[in-house]
């Protein structure tokens, strides 16, 4: 996937992760969570909404650098995301930790950008790229072994899983009338 000729990429023998449901991903800095129709139509459905109120409800359209624009989660005004809650707790029951208690409302149908962390092409380009990003996440680097071949199926999963966007023109239409097939 982000193969060079005659050149192995970095993660050939593979990478470890494994998410400790920290939220540092999920909260405290500005970002974007990035939706495919199977995302905004999954969420919609467990939400019990229909597309347009899910739409306006929970996300917001992101200039792209061709001009496009993409659909994107809401977030907080303290940039947590717009499904991070202080109420939920991740953590088994007895678990102790110093992570602060929270977690996804919607964590069984989160994005596949969510699911995908830590294996996004912009982390996997380089060295560098991972271990920058490593040191603010404690599940890289540890826990489960992925290999070379399994991260690149979860950027595989990105190209059959387009992330929606809409020219300028067709702003103010309704998109999201195909994703919820009428609800």
């Amino acid at each position: 996937m982000l193969k060079t000729p005659g050149k192995s990429p970095f993660y050939a023998k593979g990478l470890r992760f494994s998410c400790v449901r920290c939220s540092v991903c999920c909260r405290f800095e500005s970002g974007f969570v990035f939706l495919s129709e199977k995302d905004a139509s999954l969420l919609g459905n467990t939400l019990n909404m229909g597309g347009k109120e899910f739409a306006e409800t929970y996300c917001r359209w992101i200039p792209a650098e061709n001009g496009d624009y993409m659909l994107s989660l809401k977030e907080k005004s303290n940039r947590d995301c717009i499904f991070w809650s202080p109420e939920l707790s991740p953590r088994a029951e007895g678990e102790v930790s110093r992570v602060p208690v929270g977690g996804c409302r919607v964590y069984r149908s989160r994005p596949l950008q969510c699911r995908s962390f830590p294996f996004w092409a912009s982390l996997l380009g380089d060295k560098n790229s991972w271990e920058t990003t490593a040191m603010g996440c404690p599940g890289m680097n540890s826990g489960l072994h992925y290999s070379q071949d399994s991260i690149e199926k979860w950027l595989a999963a990105r190209q059959k899983e387009p992330i929606i966007s809409r020219s300028y023109q067709s702003m103010g239409k309704s998109v999201f009338t195909n994703i919820f097939y009428g609800r």
